[in-house]
């Protein structure tokens, strides 16, 4: 046993976590910000959010078996908060943070225009956990701002400047420090050129 750590009750301390504004509902549509959220299959695509049942968001997506997972930028911060602190049983939240609902693709729940990046996302499995219900969903399709894809059609994630939570704090991503795979990347060689006819061991 290490006495340089100190045991604390068993409890939600992974951080930090994404912070997703989530649309749900068709007439009147809502928006909830989530921070229970993340990536559970690659094939094919899928996430999942955890809700409360007393959350007026969750019957929405019982009913609709549909949502979009709209990554917020560091500007939308007040909108996020916002969005996670009122319900939209009580009041329109599109009309309370002046965001816009756009048309989505492939579902009928609407993304949210100044969102870089939205998820439209169609419910497979629902799981009671306890506090909370998972919903497990399949990615149909993505929609991301033009403005960020570069000359190369790649798109560059970090100038959308997304935003994290961390145990009641919100915060942007910061500097970045590596890409992956960066720590086993082999340095590349410096080779030296030399005249013609010379040679590095000849003095």
């Amino acid at each position: 046993m290490n006495p340089n750590k100190v045991e604390w009750k068993a409890g939600t301390v992974l951080s930090p976590v994404p912070v997703v504004l989530v649309t749900c509902g068709l007439d009147p549509t809502n928006i909830v910000t989530i921070a229970w959220i993340g990536i559970i299959c690659t094939n094919p695509p899928m996430l999942s959010i955890s809700i409360r049942p007393e959350r007026h968001s969750h019957a929405l997506i019982e009913t609709t078996k549909e949502f979009v997972v709209n990554l917020p930028s560091a500007k939308m911060v007040k909108s996020v908060d916002y969005c996670g602190v009122k319900s939209g049983q009580d009041i329109n939240k599109w009309t309370k943070t002046g965001l816009t609902p756009q048309p989505s693709r492939k579902i009928q729940t609407p993304q949210i225009l100044e969102c870089p990046v939205s998820l439209e996302c169609l419910v497979r499995n629902q799981i009671k956990l306890g506090s909370h219900d998972c919903f497990m969903a399949e990615i149909v399709s993505v929609s991301v701002d033009a403005e960020l894809m570069d000359e190369k059609g790649y798109f560059n994630m970090g100038k959308a400047n997304l935003l994290v939570y961390s145990h009641g704090h919100y915060y942007d991503l910061g500097n970045t420090l590596g890409h992956f795979g960066f720590s086993i990347k082999k340095k590349k060689s410096v080779r030296k050129h030399y005249p013609r006819g010379s040679s590095p061991h000849r003095s």
